[in-house]
Parts: C-alpha cells; structure tokens; sequence
C-alpha cells in the first residue's frame, strides 16, 4: 500500500517536457488551437505540463504527431531554467525576482507552476544541433512520445 502511494505522488510530481516541432503551415484550426492553450505558439517552443492532469494529457495526445514530449529530469530543467527562462513582466514586482536554476528545478519538481515563480510559462529554444528527422515518429524520428530521450534533444536545443 504505502508503494502505491509513493508510487502515485511521484507520477503526480513529475513533468513532462513538450516541444513543438513542426511549423504553423497546413495545420488544422483545431490542432492550432490546442498547441495554442499549451502555450506552443513558434516552432521550437517548449513547455512544461503536470504528467498527472489528464486534460492536458488528452490535449498531449491529439498533437502528438506536432511534438516531442517525456519527462524531464531535474538537471536537464535547470540547465533550461538557467539558459532559456524568462522573467513574466507583466508581474508588477518582475524586477526583484532572481532566478536560481537549481531551487526553482526543485520548486518545479514539487508541484509549482512557473507562473507561481514568476516565469514566462513557456521556453524559446533553438533548432537543434546537428539536425532531427522532424517528420517521423519516436525511434526513428523526434515525433511524438521520446521518454528519457527528450533531455538530450532538449540539451541539443539550449
């Protein structure tokens, strides 16, 4: 009983890192409007999503075939949060917020929301090094559900 427990509040704390992929050329209203409430606007943008929200889980499934997702771990999230997170100035006390990448990681890990800390909820990254087959799905490809591998395309993308 009590590992199903552990079990269950690790699944709830653990994130998973989403990356949309392909352009905004032939995409369907719908599927445009779903990467639009994930706050995957631009190609190459990432976002964090809670693995246990089932809407945004229903959400992840319909535009898998648009992005790459898995769970992120910790050093890889504050290698992200160090190089690429942005300070959200519509927050009226934007200027005091400092950023640690290791504490907020953590915090991120622990259930909080990057709006909660005071960050853009989204990340802009760069294409990534040495290229991606952006057209196929996960073991050939970067399309879809890439479980661990995501950190290292993330990190190719820092």
């Amino acid at each position: 009983m009590e590992k199903k427990n552990k079990q269950e509040t690790k699944e709830k704390n653990s994130l998973l890192a989403v990356v949309r992929i392909s352009g905004l050329v032939k995409v369907k209203e719908e599927i445009k409007n779903t990467l639009d409430r994930m706050r995957l606007r631009k190609k190459y943008t990432c976002a964090l999503i809670n693995a246990s929200d089932k809407n945004m889980f229903g959400m992840l499934k319909k535009v898998k075939y648009y992005v790459a997702y898995g769970s992120i771990d910790e050093p890889t999230l504050s290698l992200l949060i160090k190089n690429r997170a942005r300070v959200d100035k519509s927050n009226k006390e934007h200027e005091k917020i400092k950023i640690n990448p290791e504490e907020t990681a953590k915090e991120l890990m622990n259930g909080k929301s990057l709006k909660q800390l005071g960050l853009k909820p989204f990340f802009r990254l760069h294409p990534p090094r040495k290229g991606i087959n952006s057209k196929l799905q996960y073991p050939k490809g970067v399309l879809g559900d890439n479980k661990k591998d995501i950190n290292k395309l993330i990190e190719r993308m820092i």
